[in-house]
């Protein structure tokens, strides 16, 4: 049942993966391929590292620390990137 449920959350994950790649291809800003695939990135990644817990739990406390490494860390990045990709109408 365990077994079932990490697996489950690693295909989810990937999926999520995948899922965020697709707004690449379509004709949106730059600043919303970037929005979506970070939060696609970021769930994906959590969702394997969830089911990663659920396959190892001896390892709780790295996996825990992976997950708030990693909410925090693609979030600043998220920012940082839509900052850099921001261009001031007055550069012109």
């Amino acid at each position: 049942m365990i077994d079932g449920l990490s697996y489950g959350l690693m295909i989810v994950g990937l999926i999520f993966w995948f899922w965020g790649t697709l707004p690449l291809v379509g004709d949106r800003s730059v600043l919303f391929k970037l929005h979506s695939l970070s939060v696609s990135d970021t769930l994906g990644s959590m969702s394997m590292i969830a089911g990663l817990l659920l396959k190892i739990p001896r390892e709780w406390p790295l996996l825990i620390l992976a997950l708030i490494s990693l909410a925090i860390w693609n979030t600043v990045l998220g920012y940082v990137l839509a900052y850099c990709s921001y261009r001031d109408e007055d550069d012109d």
